[in-house]
């Protein structure tokens, strides 16, 4: 622009006139001489930064629980209540194992925050500990009493908006520039804070992590299917847990023994491996867990008293300054009162929560007592006040993984493997659990001896001889004659033979006489066919040679028999009544009249159904004569399918 308007620069060392090529060289030389200059500058700082880091005198921020001295030296906080809080998380994270267990430790408690910037600068806060706060705080390496520093790069990122913004990452302990341990006092060491950073890792399932949760089912995360080999997931059916090969299925590459079984079947067998192989350590497990509670409530009780004491400083101090106002200052003496009752009021409540914590104690028996108490640990696994998450740690502690095989010789076998941490395998072999309806399956002991004595008794001398027996229905109740007919019906046991000679059923009967079952139904509900009731309520029928040919008489008078029935199907081409009224478009009594007057010829086929071979001839025929058709009976309702001439059909 300057050269375009021919203005000027001006600077301390000259005139410059952008229109000539020297003055342009030359400002442009000036120019990168300066670019170069602030580079070297800016080099020679960041390097004496990452000098002073490198030695560890580079002074940063803080993180809450450390200070500086008045040496510039970094020193855990003087403050006993914010030291023991931020040990406190260290501590809650060795017993629940997880962030969100420590966030939980910490409800109803205030936990401790450093200010940076602003009014309160440098100050202390309290406010809850969330979950944020808590996965920060264990994997801050200053905690472990490590100096570091570039564990973040920042660097610019152009939006698809053009917007120009800063993006900062963490980048892996390898890339870190500076890393000195043993740089001040830590709360946890260095191998605690690598074996914390390790769980935390593990606690990831959104990176393929499998860590304990809290449902009942013991191998959670750990099981394996034996056939495929993928890992089996949990599923909820009617609240009992199953331990299902679904990933495979999904995937399409489920095999045939893939598949599901009750957790409780698989639970059962490895906790008892368990206890068995912790047996010889039971009194020293159960020791250890007691001095954790003694250790975890003396922590609660600390952390109470602290808060006491703090509440206490701030009411004495409030009630100094109340007392050093002089009396003229009304203004001032009752705001410094007011102060005073907060103080007052916050020193009740800490005092009162001391007293809670205090009486929740509970008085834990002596080593002598406890190692008694211990002597049967099954009974300690089962107590419960022992969770689900608990007993899947201890599980893990000591077993890798287990791995579920059904037999390909019995599908109510299962194989089960454990992989012990020792490097120790052990194979197990369990019965599946029997579903509802196995479990109310009769006997195999009662079907047979019904198979044996059934054909020769009747329902009631079969269910007596059963109760005889000692033997009882799938449900366990005894036998009646409703339960021994369902067993015979359900088993196919032979019953006790219904006709003598000379005794037919109906559908024989109706089989003879070449006529429907319901005919000679509607001749034994008449009584014009003579029969009895059998056993089981069935007809049974006296079939002489009179009485046939009394029946073929019968049927011989009978006005309801089609005498022109040809015993044949509908074949190919063939319409009823009914599509042939519709295709000529006009009602079926129109047809059946024509039918009957034989203007149409028909088949009637089994069933006694007339059936009509419509060809386009005999289709053009119907529709002429419909068409020209004058009064016809008065019960012939027909469509014209000719409005146009108005002819009456």
């Amino acid at each position: 622009m300057a050269r375009l308007t021919d203005t000027l620069v001006i600077d301390a060392d000259g005139v410059y006139d952008l229109s000539d090529i020297n003055d342009r060289l030359l400002l442009g030389l000036k120019s990168q001489m300066s670019e170069a200059e602030i580079h070297l500058l800016t080099s020679r700082l960041n390097e004496s930064k990452r000098a002073a880091a490198r030695r560890g005198d580079l002074r940063m921020p803080l993180p809450v629980g450390y200070v500086h001295d008045d040496e510039n030296m970094v020193v855990i906080d003087p403050d006993a209540e914010v030291a023991a809080a931020v040990a406190d998380v260290f501590t809650a994270f060795a017993a629940t194992g997880s962030a969100y267990g420590v966030a939980g430790a910490f409800a109803g408690r205030r936990f401790p925050r450093r200010a940076y910037g602003g009014a309160w600068a440098g100050q202390i806060r309290w406010g809850r500990l969330t979950h944020a706060r808590a996965a920060g705080i264990l994997t801050n390496p200053v905690y472990a009493g490590a100096y570091v520093f570039g564990r973040r790069r920042t660097r610019q990122a152009v939006h698809p908006d053009g917007s120009v913004h800063s993006c900062t990452t963490e980048l892996p302990r390898e890339q870190w520039q500076v890393l000195l341990h043993d740089h001040h006092e830590a709360y946890v060491s260095w191998d605690q804070f690598l074996t914390i950073e390790a769980k935390l890792a593990a606690n990831r399932t959104n990176a393929g992590a499998r860590p304990p949760r809290e449902g009942c089912a013991l191998c959670q995360g750990i099981v394996f299917c034996g056939a495929c080999g993928r890992a089996m997931q949990v599923r909820y059916q009617d609240r009992h847990p199953r331990y299902e090969c679904s990933h495979s299925r999904h995937d399409h590459v489920a095999t045939p023994w893939c598949g599901s079984v009750r957790a409780d079947t698989i639970d059962e067998v490895v906790t008892g491996a368990l206890l068995a192989a912790v047996a010889p350590n039971q009194i020293a497990l159960a020791l250890a867990a007691a001095d954790e509670v003694t250790a975890r409530h003396a922590r609660a009780a600390r952390a109470a008293g602290l808060a006491v004491d703090r509440a206490r400083y701030h009411a004495d101090r409030a009630e100094r300054a109340f007392h050093a106002c002089e009396p003229e200052n009304r203004l001032v003496a009752r705001s410094l009162e007011a102060r005073w009752e907060a103080r007052l009021a916050e020193l009740a409540e800490a005092q009162a929560a001391l007293a809670v914590q205090t009486s929740s104690r509970p008085d834990l028996p002596s080593p002598e007592q406890l190692a008694a108490t211990v002597a049967d640990l099954p009974t300690l696994w089962a107590a419960p006040t022992t969770s689900d998450k608990d007993r899947k740690r201890l599980l893990r502690t000591l077993l890798g993984d287990v791995t579920i095989t059904p037999s390909t010789q019995d599908n109510t076998r299962i194989d089960i493997g454990l992989r012990w941490k020792s490097g120790a395998t052990q194979q197990i072999q369990a019965t599946r659990r029997r579903n509802a309806t196995q479990l109310r399956n009769t006997d195999p002991a009662t079907i047979a001896l019904a198979r044996s004595i059934g054909p020769d008794l009747n329902n009631a001398g079969l269910a007596a001889a059963l109760n005889a027996a000692a033997h009882t229905t799938g449900t366990g109740h005894p036998f009646d004659t409703k339960a021994a007919s369902n067993l015979r019906h359900a088993y196919r046991i032979a019953s006790p033979a219904t006709l003598t000679d000379g005794e037919l059923t109906p559908r024989v009967v109706a089989a003879r006489l070449k006529t429907s079952t319901s005919t000679v139904h509607e001749w034994l509900t008449t009584g014009q066919l003579p029969a009895r009731r059998a056993r089981g309520g069935h007809w049974a029928i006296t079939f002489t040679p009179d009485i046939e040919a009394a029946c073929q008489q019968r049927l011989a008078a009978s006005g309801h028999i089609h005498r022109d029935t040809d015993n044949i199907d509908r074949q190919p081409g063939e319409l009823s009544i009914a599509q042939t009224a519709t295709q000529l478009g006009v009602k079926a009594d129109v047809v059946y009249y024509r039918a009957h007057r034989g203007y149409l010829p028909t088949r009637r086929g089994t069933s006694g159904r007339r059936w009509v071979t419509l060809t386009p001839e005999l289709e053009a025929d119907c529709r002429h004569r419909i068409a020209n058709s004058y009064k016809p009976p008065d019960h012939v309702k027909s469509q014209n399918p000719q409005p146009a001439e108005r002819i009456a059909v």
